[in-house]
């Protein structure tokens, strides 16, 4: 099992258009600079561009995607394609940044540039059972589900991580996915558990009235549970900074508030891309990463006593 502590100056979690604009600018000032994430969870990946200023489209958004990534680590930036578990600040100004892998790192400025979730299950259900037995966010719902039976569903870390939380509150845990695509370390702590894997399965529908009352598996299969967490993909970014105390948007409570320089509330932390808000468009994303790169990477110099 992994357990080490890696230093960093800047971290960045997100491998989109933000994120690799803010590791081009942050790595080119000889700052050291990792980028977390997987390039193909960015809203880009499965798009096209012909709206980008000088680019003559529409162009393959992983195309534009790879080379941006090259074009980071040719400036230094070093990539880990691993999901954040969690993040917190530490009394000696540094943040710390746990990764699925079992690995922390220490860094002295964070770039939030993950994008917003937009997955949905999309099954019969769903969307008429949102609140009433149906969440999309285990650290904020877990305790209304005490000692009661529950289902996660998802692949990546959030699931794994979530149906791991749950395992503290709730009396029963299901965790439904197609495969577990994590790292070893947390899919060894998930298979080890009491939490009952339903692997190469799928949802067709989730159940109920007034209440979730089960899930409909693939097979017509029925699992009769209390609530049910959707877990699609990695731990957005208003999940991750719960415990940080980040001021969001008093209109939606969805967005992160930021500065012109990019900002947070919190000293030492970032923001930009659509977690910040719309337009969904990727020359807003590149504007907002490459201020906040700069910006992120000047507070690392000047708290690690480089910058007098």
């Amino acid at each position: 099992m992994n357990d080490q502590l890696i230093g960093f100056d800047v971290a960045i979690l997100g491998s989109g258009p933000a994120g690799l604009q803010a590791a081009v600018h942050a790595s080119r000032t000889r700052v050291s600079t990792v980028v977390l994430g997987r390039m193909q969870s960015s809203s880009l990946f499965k798009a096209h561009i012909e709206n980008y200023c000088c680019i003559n489209g529409p162009v393959d958004g992983e195309k534009i995607l790879s080379e941006g990534r090259e074009q980071a680590k040719r400036f230094g930036a070093t990539f880990m394609d691993q999901d954040v578990l969690s993040i917190e600040k530490n009394a000696d100004g540094r943040f710390r940044i746990r990764l699925e892998s079992g690995d922390t790192l220490a860094c002295w400025s964070v770039i939030l540039a993950m994008g917003v979730s937009r997955n949905r299950l999309n099954v019969p259900g769903e969307k008429e059972l949102l609140g009433k037995g149906v969440s999309y966010c285990v650290d904020c719902d877990a305790n209304f589900f005490r000692g009661q039976t529950v289902a996660v569903i998802g692949d990546g870390s959030a699931a794994a991580c979530g149906a791991l939380a749950l395992l503290m509150t709730a009396g029963e845990v299901h965790l439904i996915c197609s495969d577990l695509e994590v790292a070893e370390n947390l899919k060894y702590q998930v298979e080890s558990s009491r939490i009952h894997l339903h692997k190469n399965r799928s949802v067709a529908a989730i159940l109920g009235t007034a209440t979730v009352e089960g899930v409909l598996l693939d097979g017509d299969e029925k699992l009769e549970v209390s609530g049910v967490f959707i877990e699609l993909g990695a731990k957005g970014a208003i999940e991750l900074t719960s415990m940080l105390d980040v001021a969001l948007d008093s209109e939606t409570m969805h967005y992160i508030v930021t500065s012109k320089k990019q900002e947070t509330s919190v000293p030492g932390l970032y923001a930009a891309g659509d977690i910040c808000g719309p337009p969904w468009q990727m020359a807003k994303a590149v504007g907002e990463g490459c201020v906040a790169g700069l910006e992120a990477s000047v507070y690392a110099r000047r708290e690690s006593g480089r910058l007098k």
